[in-house]
């Protein structure tokens, strides 16, 4: 059977990442009491007010066809909220809504990368970034970071990867996984690299909200970057809404149109009563979402706490998102043999950090969707784990 190369393209890059979390619900199933730290998904509950409107727009009827480019009031109301952030005036022709991040992010890159093209992505990554820029053609260039600089990408770095064959930098800030903030002086400086060799900028954003010390910056806020840049986010993380798959893409009036061929090409228009949700949830404030951020943080200083003074394991206090790196190389076992040894022997399910790359070797990776006591219960079994290896 003949299939598209873009199906041989992609293997290996899908569920095979999340195998221990896959294993984990397996077991769960079967019964097994364990404490899930592997997925991005939060626990705590979403604003009243978007799921109000969200009900009301779909017993009102807002269940037909959409426009293409998004409806009119969310793509106001995405346009507003970048332009408050930013103090930059950004119009809703600029902007596309999209069936979440991961959606945005697919489409971002199909339209600026293909085959023969080089994409550069700050290593570790998020799991999924090498299949879309598979799926596109495109070649994966991993660009290094360090554990020691808390995985932030230097401009030195970037410019050491570029041949002329690149043509677009993919980042996430705040990261996932590493939970690394870039300042604004780093965006600049990267910025500045990417200007001279003229490439494209895609910002995954989607944990914008959920900085903790350092303040976010984004590319497509820098006045000099933004015809250059695509900011692409949505209420998944920020709002607790990861199922309501609604988000964005906001780009240059000139690109917007081209970014809308290639979305409507696979899917015509999302639907109406969460795009009148969406425009709830950024266009007022919403203590649910406040929360979020505190308690995401809390968990952190918690986490970060229980692995003090250890030698068999170091955890960094991220600077922003929902998730923690937990360094385990002083055990002698890669990231992935310990996320398995702490799920057969401790009961915990983490993500290994070889899912994120080669820079992600000899960490594990940990979700902060449980309560505190839980957290620390986990964190607990992991630092025994580790002190039992070193020890032995």
């Amino acid at each position: 059977m003949k299939l598209a190369s873009i199906s041989s393209r992609l293997d290996g890059l899908g569920s095979d990442k999340w195998a221990v979390h896959i294993a984990g619900r397996k077991r769960a199933q079967a019964g097994e009491d364990l404490i899930f730290l592997s997925i991005g998904e939060p626990d705590l509950p979403p604003p009243a007010a978007v799921l109000d409107q969200a009900v009301t727009s779909l017993r009102n009827g807002r269940t037909k066809y959409a426009d293409g480019q998004g409806e009119p009031g969310a793509r106001k109301a995405i346009a507003s909220h970048l332009t408050r952030r930013s103090g930059l005036p950004t119009e809703m022709e600029q902007v596309l809504c999209v069936g979440g991040t991961q959606h945005g992010l697919y489409i971002a890159i199909s339209t600026l990368a293909e085959q023969g093209d080089e994409v550069l992505v700050p290593d570790p990554y998020y799991a999924t970034y090498e299949g879309i820029i598979a799926a596109a053609g495109a070649t994966f260039v991993p660009v290094p970071t360090t554990p020691e600089s808390g995985f932030h990408l230097t401009a030195a770095a970037l410019e050491a990867a570029i041949t002329p064959r690149a043509r677009v930098l993919l980042l996430n800030t705040p990261s996932n996984p590493t939970g690394a903030v870039l300042s604004e002086a780093e965006i600049d400086a990267i910025g500045e690299v990417c200007a001279r060799h003229d490439i494209w900028i895609v910002c995954d954003e989607v944990y914008a909200d959920l900085s903790f010390e350092v303040p976010f910056c984004s590319p497509f806020d820098r006045p000099q970057l933004r015809e250059r840049s695509l900011s692409v986010a949505s209420i998944s993380k920020s709002h607790a809404l990861p199922g309501f798959r609604s988000g964005w893409v906001a780009c240059s009036r000139e690109l917007a149109p081209h970014l809308t061929a290639v979305s409507e090409a696979m899917m015509f228009g999302l639907q109406p009563f969460l795009a009148d949700a969406l425009a709830v949830a950024l266009k007022e404030e919403h203590p649910e979402v406040s929360r979020l951020k505190t308690v995401f943080r809390e968990r952190a200083e918690a986490l970060v706490g229980a692995m003090s003074g250890s030698d068999a394991v170091s955890v960094r206090m991220p600077e922003g998102g929902m998730f923690v790196m937990a360094d385990v190389r002083a055990t002698g076992l890669s990231g992935l043999d310990f996320a398995w040894r702490l799920l057969d022997q401790h009961g915990v399910v983490v993500m290994p950090g070889e899912s994120f790359g080669e820079r992600g070797a000899g960490h594990v990776r940990l979700a902060l969707t449980v309560e505190r006591a839980v957290m620390e219960e986990a964190a607990g079994r992991i630092r025994s784990l580790a002190e039992s290896l070193v020890g032995s």
